[in-house]
């Protein structure tokens, strides 16, 4: 069976189409995947044993400069490699204006959000067989139900399982074991206080524990730098692309992280770990894996969904955000040690 599926972009939104291909394949054990994704996640993509072949797109370049895009035979060559294949479905994953004009393209009865379930609405005018999938589930839980809805299948009871291979099997925190602690992320009041990270690396530390801190910008850079700084088993990262960094997750063996790509792509690697939401909602977003959990703050107006906190009351005083005042590094640790047994 041949199927091609359109999910771009983001990294977040690519992670958690994973596991909806780790159950297709094992119920349609001939299944092949072909899977247009942005360029950035192409490899991540193609871990996935269930995924044939990967079509990298480039759709934000594309639309910024298209005449170029046609003129150096880009956008030319993807659709003839798109349009070469009559499949036996085509799922579009994603919901989106942008999924749906490529969706469009390809040859191939076509599946996917019906207008009330998409993210936006007119996407499912492309579509054969628009699927109802309820809204307010978490994205992972609502990409398995589009798959066995679309593919004809029993959606799965099991937990979420992201089929990318993996030889290391996690160290317990009973022994020295190798962490990796994602600080980074976008928005100021998804950030975990820095005085928080660091007493988590010192509670690390102490008990034998080697901690990796990866950055993607100077900022980060700057931070992991003042993190890692008094410890000789905290070790700054160099520069990496998403590439390398899966190979390193895919052979350590914890993770702590704020809500972020990293988190998710952690989770999927199979690492145990805890992920910390103060304004955003893990019902939503959360970190879902075999081993990995979130941790959200108890706290009056989280989640507020807000970059900007607004919170004014004496809660959490001193700390900022203060939402994360309910979440502090030992209650932090001592979860992670309960998954790392």
């Amino acid at each position: 069976m041949r199927v091609l599926l359109i999910k771009t972009s983001s990294m977040g939104d690519v992670i958690h189409t994973l596991p909806a291909l780790t159950d297709a394949k094992a119920a349609i054990p001939d299944l092949q995947v072909d899977w247009v994704v942005e360029e950035a996640f192409a490899d991540l993509a193609r871990r996935h044993p269930a995924v044939h072949q990967v079509f990298p797109c480039a759709l934000r370049r594309w639309r910024k400069h298209p005449f170029k895009a046609r003129r150096s035979g880009e956008w030319g060559d993807f659709k003839s490699a798109l349009q070469a294949t009559d499949y036996d479905a085509v799922i579009d994953a994603q919901g989106l204006i942008k999924s749906a004009f490529i969706t469009r393209l390809a040859r191939g009865p076509k599946f996917g959000l019906d207008k009330h379930s998409a993210r936006e609405g007119l996407s499912a005018r492309v579509l054969d067989h628009p699927q109802a999938v309820i809204k307010g589930q978490h994205a992972i839980h609502r990409v398995r139900q589009l798959f066995a809805q679309s593919l004809g299948y029993t959606l799965p009871t099991h937990a979420p399982d992201a089929g990318l291979p993996r030889s290391h099997v996690p160290a317990p925190l009973s022994q020295p074991a190798n962490l990796v602690f994602c600080h980074g992320t976008t928005w100021a009041t998804k950030h975990y206080p820095e005085g928080f990270w660091h007493q988590l690396v010192r509670l690390a530390c102490a008990e034998g524990h080697r901690v990796f801190l990866p950055w993607g910008n100077d900022e980060e850079k700057a931070r992991a730098e003042r993190l890692a700084a008094e410890f000789a088993t905290a070790e700054v990262l160099p520069k990496m692309g998403l590439a390398d960094l899966t190979d390193k997750l895919l052979s350590w063996d914890a993770f702590v992280a704020v809500d972020t790509g990293l988190a998710h792509l952690a989770a999927a690697a199979g690492l145990p770990g805890v992920a910390l939401y103060g304004p955003t909602d893990p019902q939503l977003t959360g970190v879902l894996g075999l081993s990995a959990k979130s941790l959200a703050a108890d706290f009056p107006c989280a989640p507020c969904v807000q970059e900007r906190c607004t919170y004014r009351g004496e809660l959490g005083k001193g700390v900022s955000p203060p939402c994360f005042s309910t979440l502090k590094p030992h209650f932090v640790w001592q979860r992670l040690r309960e998954l790392c047994i």
